[in-house]
């Protein structure tokens, strides 16, 4: 388990942090950050999203995702869970406006074409 206050890697069964003293929260409390291997970055998306559907909303969807590895290895548990909700939040927002432009791009190439015949 990380320290909340320094972010130091205590024993799962730690009562206090060996490195500030601070009192450990029991990992069974309701907001006790979960490891650092268990944040999802999202980068592969956020490339894929970037490359196939919205260029512009891409890139703020990779920014976010560099950010949560670098967090969690600095010990900002909170900060990476922050920075992979908004890459997953980015991520998405591309996915859709890609997604929606592609129907729209295909309606409107379907009906100029029965319009010629």
């Amino acid at each position: 388990m990380y320290c909340r206050n320094c972010g130091a890697l205590n024993d799962d069964n730690a009562w206090k942090c060996v490195k500030c003293g601070q009192v450990l929260p029991h990992p069974e409390e309701p907001g006790v950050p979960r490891e650092r291997g268990e944040i999802p970055n999202y980068l592969v998306h956020a490339i894929l999203v970037t490359l196939f559907c919205c260029l512009p909303l891409g890139i703020p969807a990779i920014v976010f995702a560099a950010q949560v590895n670098a967090k969690a290895e600095a010990g900002d548990i909170e900060g990476a869970w922050e920075a992979s909700r908004r890459a997953k939040t980015w991520v998405w927002a591309s996915f859709g406006v890609g997604l929606v432009t592609t129907i729209v791009y295909l309606v409107l190439m379907l009906s100029t074409a029965s319009l010629r015949f």
